[in-house]
């Protein structure tokens, strides 16, 4: 825990299948009453090493924006050579290519045709999820894979649309302006989105503030994801059920009141192939996550799906007219669409705030997705890095007819289970992509809407995590609600305030810990100087006359009252306990300051302020062991003239024995 500065270490070593463990233990005893002062080496607690104030400043904006210290590799370098670093640090795709060999190839090929049978329907369905043309899905699949194979650090990162984003944006542009009334008005909102996306991510990879994701915690994203997921699959029912007219809410009881108020629009033969399709690529599905070596069954599955079932609506368009397709697609590779951002204009506030959340929402994919596979794999990838080089993606896409892209899960799964071993795998998928456009695009004319249906309720399906909600429950209560009010806000409000929901739950937890910090009494580990928290080692046992207490977090403005008050009432439960049992006056107060990593003028001044009550009441206040920054803030402000250089000392034992010793019948 942290408590105190006397700790017991264990040091294990093996020996052939046997396990050797020797316990190093601190032994000196501290009798009861303590020894003479005389007998005991007292440390004193000493100060920091002077730092001027741009020192100072300077440390801790390192310690914030540069902890992995990005400029080591260029530390006694050459101007040439550190040009070289820049480059390769720049442009990661400088630091293996020239190593690049056929071997590599082989492999990266492999992967890359595998990812595209997976992207190519998957960017079609995903575009429709965003009340954007398919094409768009296509187009977005091309450009930013080639721009991130050379400015992205993951090697099994796979890019291209993803299904929350595309919800998201789709979910915030309809509630203002109809994708079927004003296309080319919502095709300028989701492009210029887009650019904002992208402008946050770079921003937020240059000016190194990639913490602000951490705001997002897992259990907020669980919630939320598996209430998108949901939310998506039901959205479905639409194509998997022939629907014309379907609402375009996405709240859980407007859909499903939309179901079934247009049964007289069901269509059997939709329904028959649809879910047939469905229960085909979950059956696919579950092969590969059983037996991962067969994951090109799931992975080739859509693909199929779309192939048989477009083959099948061919056959049969004669006599199956209520069987929905996408219809013409455009042949030809991405149109620019630079004079179709959106710089002014009323909407202009709604397409940056959906920039903004479908940029932070698509970066917490992202690099969740790269760290993941970096490390199955051992190497690193750079944070930051990867938000320019997403960013940098995202920025290109607006202006080249695409749509908000992240690093996907699925895909790069695929991908690493493929056998990837660079970033050429993203190249192959945009080639293959790009032979789509160019030749392939009649053959999708009769694909039915049906297995697009399918196919994102496959993807979505896996985003429902009800184990990992259990094991928030077992483990945190408060992750819990954060994942339970993020599913039943996208539920039962909107996708943008269910995620606010679980947002604001989440800063309540922080502040909850900030303002309520938690505080312990230590008791002696007897024949020892090891204090540790009086309930939990039922070994220990008081001191008498002290009470010793343990303060766990930074001593803020925001906990300063609480402290005061939980200290006082420590006090008064000491007293009463003491009462009870007959035992020795309390006589001194000790607060262990070994777990308080900070502290304000507000703390200090609640401190002061204790000392002078207690100090009424005849009880000494005793600090220990403050670490440096509380130690020079003490001093600073005059507190320890206040206190007393004998009011401060290193370690608890120390204290006790110390003051227990002044304690005595001097000669």
């Amino acid at each position: 825990m942290g408590l105190n500065s006397n700790r017991v270490e264990d040091f294990s070593s093996h020996t052939g299948n046997t396990t050797v463990t020797t316990t190093v233990r601190v032994s000196t005893e501290i009798p009861m009453p303590a020894p003479d002062a005389a007998t005991m080496e007292i440390h004193k607690v000493c100060m920091p090493p002077k730092k001027t104030t741009f020192q100072k400043l300077k440390h801790r904006v390192s310690e914030i924006f540069f902890p992995d210290d990005p400029l080591h590799g260029f530390k006694n370098q050459t101007w040439c050579k550190k040009l070289v670093l820049g480059v390769k640090s720049f442009f990661p795709i400088c630091q293996w290519v020239l190593e690049y060999n056929p071997r590599l190839f082989r492999s990266d090929i492999i992967s890359g045709l595998t990812i595209a049978s997976l992207a190519i329907p998957q960017g079609i369905s995903y575009a429709k999820l965003a009340n954007l043309p398919p094409i768009v899905g296509l187009y977005s699949s091309f450009v930013p894979p080639l721009i991130y194979s050379v400015l992205g650090s993951s090697r099994h990162l796979a890019v291209g649309p993803v299904s929350i984003a595309s919800l998201v944006m789709g979910t915030m542009l309809s509630g203002s302006v109809s994708p079927t009334d004003e296309p080319i008005l919502y095709l300028q909102l989701a492009f210029t989105a887009t650019f904002f996306a992208g402008v946050v991510h770079a921003s937020l990879g240059l000016l190194r503030l990639g913490f602000v994701i951490d705001f997002l915690s897992k259990a907020t994203l669980l919630g939320f994801m598996a209430g998108a997921a949901v939310i998506v699959s039901l959205q479905q029912l639409k194509g998997l059920l022939g629907i014309v007219h379907f609402t375009n809410k996405m709240q859980i009881i407007p859909v499903l009141t939309s179901v079934f108020e247009h049964k007289h629009e069901w269509s059997w033969q939709t329904i028959v192939m649809g879910f047939g399709f469905l229960f085909f690529m979950l059956a696919a599905r579950h092969i590969s996550m059983k037996k991962p070596k067969l994951f090109w069954v799931s992975a080739a599955a859509p693909l199929t799906s779309v192939i048989l079932s477009t083959i099948l609506v061919f056959c049969i368009r004669s006599k199956a007219h209520g069987i929905s397709h996408i219809g013409h697609l455009q042949k030809g590779l991405n149109p620019p669409s630079l004079n179709m951002l959106y710089f002014n204009g009323q909407h202009l506030a709604l397409a940056i705030k959906t920039g903004i959340v479908t940029g932070i929402l698509s970066l917490t994919e992202g690099i969740a997705v790269g760290r993941t596979f970096a490390s199955l794999k051992n190497y690193q990838v750079d944070g930051n890095k990867e938000m320019i080089a997403i960013g940098l993606m995202n920025m290109a896409g607006s202006c080249t007819s695409c749509y908000v892209t992240t690093g996907s899960f699925s895909r790069s799964a695929v991908n690493y289970n493929a056998g990837a071993q660079t970033a050429v795998s993203n190249i192959v998928l945009a080639s293959a992509v790009f032979v789509t456009l160019l030749f392939l695009m009649p053959l999708f004319y009769y694909t039915p809407n049906f297995i697009l249906a399918a196919i994102i309720i496959t993807a979505v399906i896996g985003l429902i995590d009800y184990r990992g909600a259990y094991k928030l429950w077992k483990v945190d209560k408060l992750d819990f609600l954060a994942c339970i009010s993020s599913f039943f806000g996208v539920l039962f409000i909107s996708v943008p305030l269910g995620l606010a929901i679980a947002v604001g739950v989440s800063v309540f937890k922080i502040l909850l810990h900030v303002t309520r910090p938690n505080t312990v009494v230590l008791g002696n580990i007897p024949r020892t100087q090891i204090y540790q928290n009086l309930h939990r080692y039922k070994e220990a046992s008081r001191v008498p006359s002290f009470l010793i207490l343990a303060v766990e977090s930074p001593i803020y403005f925001a906990n300063t009252t609480y402290l005061q008050e939980r200290m006082l009432r420590w006090i008064r439960e000491e007293e009463d306990w003491i009462t009870e049992n007959h035992e020795s006056t309390l006589k001194c107060i000790i607060i262990d300051m070994t777990a308080v990593t900070a502290i304000d003028t507000s703390g200090i001044d609640m401190l002061c302020e204790l000392r002078k009550m207690l100090e009424k009441r005849s009880l000494q206040l005793v600090l220990v062991n403050p670490v440096g920054s509380v130690m020079e803030k003490l001093h600073h402000s005059d507190t320890l003239v206040t206190f007393g250089t004998s009011s401060v000392y290193l370690t608890v034992g120390e204290a006790v024995g110390d003051i227990s010793a002044s304690w005595k019948p001097q000669p």
